[in-house]
C-alpha cells in the first residue's frame, strides 16, 4: 500500500471515531493492521471478550511470528482457562485445553501437562504457582500489565501504537481544498504554486513524516544511536519500527521470559519508575550521531533538556562550508601505483595501519601492500590448507576444476585477523602479526558454490565471521574456533552480500540476493524481519556511513543500468537517488562510503564521487587514465587513501593532500631506517621525538608531566636496549626559534596559566583549560594559506567566542585555584566538554558554550575523565580518594565504584578493543579493569630506578597505541610501554633526572620567567605540537617546511615481529586521550 493510501486509512479511522462508528473503527483497525487502539483492546481484556481480543489481535499477529506473539496468546488462553475452572465449568475448560493451549505443547510439553493435571484438582489454587491467583478481575487487571508490556516490545506493535497527531475533522478539510493532481500528502495543507515562483511550504516539516508512519514491512528504524537521551516525554515520538530501542525498565522481565504457569511478575520499576530529581536528562550525541548538514538547531532553546534527535554541532568554517571547494578533501591524485600481478577483485585497508593494503585476486591470490613504501609483504597463491576437512563436492570440484577467484578481502575490526571469501566453497581466516608476519588461523567450508561475501561483526561481544553464498544460505562462524552458530534461511536466489550493523544493544544484518531482495536479520532464527526490493534487482551491496546513521545501497542491473542511493530505515523506502551513471555500465559497479560525507563509485572508466546530501555528481577522476570500465574501489578508513583497480593488474593509490603527507612520512621513515648510522638533524629535545614522533607511541594529549623530556643534560636509558647503538633514537634540541615554525596563539588577559589543553579530533581548533577554571578555543578556518582547515603554525586561528560573549566556566567554589585539580574530555565528535576544575563536574556546549549540567559535587573531587569508547552516556571519573567511579550521565546514577590504589587517580584510558579501563595513580601502580562487569583484572606497580621513590605530587599517566593493545606510562622517573593483557613492561625509558616539562629553551618564547606547563599532540599531524605555557599562553610548533618532521627513530628489526607496535601515528580519539 502507497504512502498515501496509509494515510487516508488514518483519516478515515479518524472521521469513523468522530462520528461515532466505534464498531467499525475497531474493524478498519484490525484489517489494515496499522493502528492497535490499546484503549480498547484494553476494555475487551476487562470485558472478558476473549474472542474479540483474539480476532482483533488476528489483524497484527499471529500465535507464531515470534515469542512475544506466543506469550501473548498464552496467557490470554491460560486466563480464559483459568477463568473456567474457577467457575468449575469443566467442558469449557477442557475445549479450551484441547483448542486453544494445545498448540503451545509442542513448545514446551512439560507445561502443557501440568496444565492438564489442574483438570485434576477440586482448586486450581493448590498448585503452589497458582496460589496467589485472586479474583477475575484483579487477574484480569494483573495480566494486562504483562500484555501491554509484551505489546510494546513486540517488534510488530512497535510501529502501531500511536495515532498520528492531526487536527481535528483533517478529512474534511482536505475535501474542502481545491483539488490537485499533485498533492503528495493528505496530513498538511496543500498550497497551490505561486506566479512568481514561490514554493509552498515542505511538508518535511510536519513531524509525522520523515519516518513517523513506517511502511508495513519495511526497513524499521534501529533506534536513536545517541547518547543521553531523554526520558519519554509525553508528547508522541515517532513511531519506532522492529529494531526500535530496547524497551525500558519494564520490558527486560518480558522479553527473554519463557511462557510459564505462574501469574505474570509486575516489575519494581512499574511500581515506583524512577526519574533523576535533579540532573535533567541530557541528549549527548556520539561519534556515531548524523551528518554534519542534518546538524544545525535552532538556537536559544532550553540547552539542558535535548531532544532525542540533536546532532552534532559543527564550527563556522568546517564542515560542508560551501566557500571553499569540497573536493580538496577527496583523494584524487595519484601517489602510489602498484602491480598485484593478477586482477584485483577486492581490497581492504587496514584499520589501524592505515598504510597496508590487502588485496585478492582473479587467481585467488592474496597480497598486503605497504603502500607507502611501495613494498609487497606478503604474497600466497591459493591452497586448500586441508583438502581431507573439505565436503566431497568440493573435492571432487577442485580436481576437475581446480581456478578460483576471490570474491571478498576484510580485515576484522581491530586488524589482527583478516578473511578471504573465495569462489568455490571456501573462506579463509588468517591472523595478522605485523609486517609480513600472517599465520593461517581458520579454513571453513562454508557454503555450496561460490561464498560471494565475507563481513566481521560482534554479537553478544564476540567475534563472529558472517558469509553468504550461492547455496541462497547467510551463515554466521565463531572467529576463534571456527563453529558455525547460526544459519539463516530464507532468500529464494544466492545471497550476493551481507551488511551486519548494529544500534544500541540490538545486532541486525541486512543480505541482499540476486533477485533483488534485501532482508534483515536478528541473531536469533525467528527469520527475516524485512523484504524489499533493491533499486536494479540484481547485483546489490549495501553500506553505511561511517558513524552508523546513513544506510546506502548501489546495484547494477541485468541491462547495466546502476543506482545508488539513501534508504530510509523507518519506511524502507529510497529517500534519494544519486545521478551521474553512465546509461548502460559495462559491469557491474562497486561503491564505498567515507567520511561522513562522501560516497565513491567505479563507473565508465573513472571514479565517480558524490557529497551525500547532494544528488547531483560532484565530481570525478580517471586516475591519469589506465582503469577498467568499472574499478574496483575501497577507501582507507580516514578517507585519505582511495585503492583502485587498474588496467594490467594494476592499483592505483589516490590520496587527498593529508593522505599524501601520511606517506611521505611513511617513505622517510623507509629511508630513515637505512641510513640510521648517520647523525640527526636538529629535532626536539630529548624524548620528546621518542614517544612523539610518527614512528612512536603517539597519541593526541598527554599529562602534566608532558610527554616529553627531562630537565638537564640527559642521556636517556633504552633498558632493553642498551648495548645495541643502533635501536638508539637520534634525538637533539630545539636551541634557536630559526630552527621551528612557531605560532604564539591569540590571547586572553583573563587568563593566568595553562592547566589543560587538547586538539579536538577534527585537529581543527585547540581547546584549552586554565588554572582559573576558564575555558580557551582556538579555531582555524579553511582558507587560500590553509586548505585543509586544520591547525597550523603558518596561519593564526580565531579565539573563538559565541555571539552572546559567554564564557565555559567551570565551578570552582571553595577551592584554591592552586591546589585544585583540573581535568577535561572532549566527546568524538567535538562538540561537547566534560570538566572539572577542583569543583562541580561541567558538561558544555561546545557551539554555544553553555552548561549543559553539573553533577558530583566534591568531596571527592574528580582528578581525571574518559568517557566510554562505545557509550558515551558512561564516563569513568577518576577521584582524590583514589577510587574510580562509572557513572551514567542520563540517569545521573554511580554504576560502580573502582577501589585498587591508594592515592588519587591521575590517568585512566580505554580500550575498545580489549574492552578494558586502565587507570594510574599517584600510588606508581597500574591497574586494569574489565570495562564490562568492572572487575580488577590485573595491577603493578612501575618498576622504579633504585633510590628514587616517587615524590608526593607525582603523576602516572597511560595512554593507548592505536592498536588499542599496548599503552604509554610517563612517570617522572621513566617513560614505559606496557601490554595490556599481561601488563608487562615492553620498553622502559629511565631519565636520570625528574621527568617534568618540555625542556625548551626560554629563548624560543621570549621571555626568562616563562615556562612549559602542558603538551598536545595534533591527532592528524605527528610532527605538531602545542604547549601552554605559564603565563597563560599557547603555542603552536612545528618542523620548518625543508626538514618536514622530528627526530629519526631506530631502525626496522630485521627477521623477527617486535612486540612493541611500531605502526607510525596520527593520535587517536580523545577517549583514549591522557590529558594535559
Amino acid at each position: 500500500m502507497s504512502s498515501l493510501s496509509r494515510e487516508l486509512v488514518f483519516l478515515i479511522l479518524q472521521f469513523l471515531d468522530e462520528e461515532k462508528f466505534k464498531e467499525t473503527v475497531h474493524k478498519l483497525e484490525q484489517e489494515s493492521g496499522f493502528f492497535f487502539n490499546m484503549k480498547y483492546f484494553e476494555d475487551e481484556v476487562h470485558n472478558g471478550n476473549w474472542d474479540e481480543v483474539e480476532k482483533y489481535l488476528s489483524g497484527f499477529t499471529k500465535v507464531d511470528d515470534n515469542r512475544y506473539s506466543m506469550k501473548i496468546f498464552f496467557e490470554i488462553r491460560k486466563q480464559k482457562y483459568l477463568e473456567a475452572l474457577d467457575k468449575h465449568d469443566r467442558s469449557k475448560a477442557v475445549e479450551i485445553l484441547v483448542k486453544d493451549l494445545k498448540v503451545f505443547a509442542s513448545f514446551n510439553e512439560e507445561l502443557f501437562k501440568e496444565i492438564t493435571q489442574l483438570l485434576t484438582l477440586e482448586n486450581f489454587r493448590e498448585n503452589e504457582q497458582l496460589s496467589k491467583y485472586g479474583d477475575t478481575k484483579s487477574a484480569r487487571a494483573i495480566m494486562l500489565v504483562e500484555l501491554k508490556k509484551l505489546i510494546e516490545a513486540n517488534p510488530l506493535f512497535r510501529d502501531k501504537l500511536q495515532f498520528p497527531n492531526l487536527k481535528n475533522s483533517r478529512l474534511r478539510t482536505l475535501i474542502n481544498q481545491r483539488p490537485n493532481p499533485d498533492i503528495k500528502t493528505l496530513f498538511v495543507d496543500h498550497s497551490c504554486g505561486q506566479p512568481n515562483g514561490a514554493r509552498a511550504p515542505s511538508p518535511a516539516s510536519n513531524p509525522l513524516l520523515g519516518g513517523a508512519v513506517p511502511k508495513p514491512g519495511g526497513f524499521p528504524p534501529l533506534g536513536a544511536h545517541v547518547p543521553f537521551q531523554p526520558t519519554p516525554a509525553p508528547v508522541p515520538t515517532p513511531l519506532a519500527g522492529w529494531m526500535s530501542n530496547p524497551p525500558t525498565a519494564a520490558h527486560p522481565a518480558v522479553s527473554g521470559g519463557p511462557i510459564g504457569l505462574g501469574g505474570p511478575p509486575i516489575p519494581a520499576g512499574l511500581k515506583h519508575p524512577r526519574t533523576p530529581p535533579t540532573n535533567p536528562s541530557v541528549d549527548f550525541p556520539s561519534g556515531d550521531s548524523e551528518h554534519p548538514s542534518k546538524r544545525t538547531r535552532p538556537m536559544g532553546n532550553d540547552e539542558v533538556n535535548l531532544p532525542v534527535n540533536v546532532l552534532p554541532v559543527s564550527f563556522p568554517g568546517h564542515a560542508h562550508s560551501q566557500t571553499f571547494n569540497a573536493t580538496d578533501d577527496l583523494p584524487k591524485t595519484v601517489a602510489r601505483t602498484l602491480n598485484q600481478g593478477s586482477s584485483p577483485m577486492s581490497m581492504d585497508f587496514h584499520p589501524i595501519q592505515q598504510n597496508l593494503l590487502l588485496v585478492g585476486t582473479n587467481v585467488g591470490d592474496i597480497g598486503l601492500w605497504e603502500v607507502g613504501s611501495r613494498e609487497r609483504l606478503v604474497q600466497r597463491n591459493f591452497k586448500v590448507w586441508d583438502l581431507s576437512a573439505c565436503t566431497i563436492p568440493l573435492q571432487a570440484g577442485l580436481v576437475k576444476e581446480p581456478g578460483v577467484s576471490v570474491n571478498r578481502v576484510i580485515w576484522s575490526p581491530d586488524g589482527s585477523l583478516f578473511g578471504v571469501a573465495y569462489s568455490r566453497h571456501l573462506v579463509q581466516i588468517y591472523s595478522y602479526h605485523g609486517n609480513d608476519d600472517v599465520r593461517q588461523h581458520l579454513e571453513i567450508d562454508a557454503h555450496v558454490g561460490g561464498v560471494n561475501d565475507l563481513a566481521f561483526s560482534h554479537p553478544n561481544k564476540q567475534l563472529s565471521v558472517i558469509t553468504c553464498g550461492d547455496d541462497k544460505l547467510i551463515k554466521v562462524w565463531d572467529a576463534q574456533n571456527g563453529a558455525k552458530q547460526y544459519t539463516f534461511e530464507g532468500h529464494e536466489a544466492p545471497v550476493y552480500s551481507v551488511c551486519p550493523h548494529y544500534k544500541e544493544n540490538i545486532q541486525f544484518i541486512f543480505s541482499t540476493a540476486l533477485d533483488g531482495k534485501i532482508k534483515a536479520w536478528l541473531y536469533d532464527n525467528l527469520g527475516s524481519r524485512v523484504d524489499y526490493d533493491a533499486p536494479g534487482r540484481w547485483c546489490t551491496t549495501m553500506a553505511y556511513s561511517a558513524d552508523g546513521t546513513r544506510l546506502f545501497s548501489c546495484g547494477t542491473s541485468k541491462d547495466g543500468e546502476s543506482h545508488i542511493v539513501e534508504w530510509n530505515e523507518s519506511e524502507g523506502a529510497v529517500k534519494r537517488t544519486y545521478q551521474g551513471f553512465r546509461k548502460r555500465s559495462l559491469g557491474v559497479v562497486q561503491f564505498d562510503t567515507t567520511k561522513n560525507r562522501f560516497l565513491a563509485a567505479g563507473d565508465d572508466f573513472s571514479v565517480k564521487f558524490w557529497d551525500m546530501d547532494n544528488t547531483q555528481l560532484l565530481t570525478n577522476s580517471d586516475a591519469d587514465g589506465g582503469l577498467p570500465a568499472s574499478p574496483r574501489i575501497r577507501f582507507n578508513k580516514d578517507g585519505t587513501l582511495l585503492a583502485v583497480s587498474a588496467n594490467e593488474n594494476g592499483i592505483k593509490i589516490l590520496a587527498n593532500p593529508e593522505g599524501l603527507r601520511m606517506l611521505r612520512n611513511y617513505e622517510n621513515l623507509a629511508f630513515d631506517a637505512s641510513r640510521a648510522s648517520e647523525a640527526a638533524k636538529p629535532t626536539v629535545n630529548p624524548m620528546s621525538s621518542a614517544v612523539a614522533s610518527s614512528a612512536g607511541l603517539t597519541d593526541r594529549v598527554g599529562p602534566v608531566v608532558g610527554l616529553s623530556a627531562m630537565n638537564g643534560d640527559v642521556k636517556p636509558r633504552i633498558t632493553e636496549e642498551t648495548n645495541d647503538k643502533s635501536k638508539i633514537w637520534k634525538l637533539s634540541e630545539i636551541n634557536e626559534p630559526s630552527q621551528c615554525r612557531t605560532l604564539k596563539l591569540p590571547e586572553n588577559l583573563r587568563v593566568t596559566k595553562i592547566s589543560r589543553l587538547i586538539y579536538t579530533n577534527s585537529g581543527a581548533a585547540i581547546l584549552a583549560l586554565a588554572s582559573n577554571a576558564i575555558h580557551l578555543l582556538w579555531k582555524w578556518q579553511r582558507s587560500d594559506r590553509n586548505s585543509s582547515g586544520k591547525a597550523t603554525a603558518t596561519v593564526s586561528p580565531q579565539l573563538w567566542q559565541p555571539s552572546s560573549g559567554i564564557l565555559m566556566t567551570n565551578d570552582a567554589a571553595d577551592t584554591n585555584a592552586d591546589e585544585a585539580v583540573s581535568c577535561f574530555a572532549l566527546s568524538k565528535n567535538d562538540s561537547y566538554v566534560m570538566s572539572a576544575s577542583g569543583g562541580k563536574i561541567s558538561l558544555f556546549n561546545m557551539m554555544t558554550f553553555k552548561t549543559m549540567t553539573t553533577f558530583m559535587p566534591p568531596p571527592p573531587a574528580a582528578t581525571f575523565l574518559a568517557f566510554h569508547p562505545q557509550d558515551n552516556n558512561i564516563i569513568a571519573i577518576g577521584m582524590d580518594d583514589s577510587t574510580i567511579q562509572i557513572y551514567n550521565v542520563r540517569v545521573d546514577e554511580v554504576k560502580s565504584k573502582l577501589k585498587g590504589h591508594s592515592k588519587r587517580i591521575t590517568g585512566l584510558a580505554f580500550s575498545n578493543v580489549l574492552n578494558v579501563l586502565v587507570s594510574s595513580g599517584a600510588d606508581a601502580q597500574i591497574c586494569v579493569w574489565s570495562s564490562d562487569g568492572w572487575e580488577k583484572q590485573k595491577s603493578r606497580f612501575l618498576q622504579l630506578p633504585p633510590g628514587r621513590p616517587p615524590t608526593a605530587q607525582s603523576e602516572t599517566r597511560v595512554q593507548f597505541h592505536q592498536d588499542q593493545i599496548h599503552f604509554l606510562v610517563v612517570h617522572e622517573t621513566q617513560l614505559a610501554i606496557y601490554e595490556a593483557t599481561k601488563l608487562e613492561c615492553v620498553k622502559q625509558v629511565v631519565g636520570s633526572t625528574r621527568i617534568s616539562c618540555p625542556d625548551i629553551s626560554c629563548d624560543v618564547f621570549l621571555s626568562s620567567n616563562v615556562h612549559p606547563l602542558v603538551i598536545a599532540a595534533h591527532p592528524h599531524e605527528p610532527n605538531q605540537f602545542a604547549l601552554g605555557l605559564s603565563d597563560g599562553s599557547v603555542h603552536v610548533f612545528e618542523p620548518l617546511e625543508s626538514e618536514g618532521k622530528w627526530g629519526v627513530p631506530p631502525p626496522a628489526e630485521n627477521g623477527s615481529a617486535s612486540s612493541v607496535p611500531t605502526t607510525p601515528l596520527v593520535g587517536g580519539s580523545a577517549q583514549d586521550q591522557a590529558q594535559r
